[in-house]
């Protein structure tokens, strides 16, 4: 990638987390005009958050915990939105919506993008808590709380991208992100990040 993709793709980046609707609406009304380098860079800012945030959850059990928690992070984050995204555009599509799976999937990667810079932004709270208040019960609550908040920001942030797309169907679509939580909630047990040391 040439120095002026890099830059064009930032600023691209940086207009998404910024003003997420009108990103979408542009893909939308002209016919792709981002490079798949943007797609790239949104991608890469929500593995960079998650990635870094379970790090922060794997503090308590050392640097493997912190390696493997950074790992399972990203993983079950990436397969709670990758799984579903396929039924959201085909109900979608039976609901009547006239987006294209492109414009489906650039929703989806700008909200995750959205949500993992949320989750570098809770990286200090969570970090403070960990080291001031050492006791399980305490940091995983502190986690839960920051995956509630972050999640009902990413739910406002995808429904009013959503809603800008197609202004008739409202913010409808976003109840397939009941099916995400689930989903998500299920693997980050299923993985284990729940469990910290002093809980098991």
């Amino acid at each position: 990638m040439t120095p002026n993709r890099f830059r064009a793709a930032l600023a691209h980046v940086g207009e998404a987390l910024r003003e997420p609707e009108a990103f979408a609406l542009r893909w939308h009304r002209e016919d792709a005009p981002y490079h798949v380098w943007v797609f790239t860079a949104l991608a890469l800012t929500s593995i960079a958050g998650t990635t870094a945030y379970g790090i922060i959850m794997g503090l308590l059990g050392g640097p493997r915990s912190m390696l493997l928690g950074g790992l399972r992070c990203t993983a079950a984050a990436g397969i709670a939105w990758s799984l579903p995204l396929p039924a959201l555009y085909i109900l979608n599509s039976l609901a009547g919506s006239r987006l294209r799976p492109s414009t489906t999937f650039l929703a989806a990667l700008v909200t995750t993008s959205w949500g993992g810079l949320a989750m570098l932004a809770a990286i200090p709270v969570s970090w403070f808590f960990t080291v001031a208040l050492p006791y399980a019960p305490v940091v995983l609550a502190v986690h839960l709380l920051v995956f509630a908040v972050v999640g009902v920001a990413m739910v406002d942030v995808f429904s009013r991208v959503m809603a800008s797309l197609e202004p008739e169907r409202g913010r409808a679509p976003a109840v397939w992100l009941i099916l995400v939580g689930a989903i998500g909630g299920e693997l980050f047990y299923a993985f284990g990040l729940f469990t910290l040391p002093g809980l098991a």
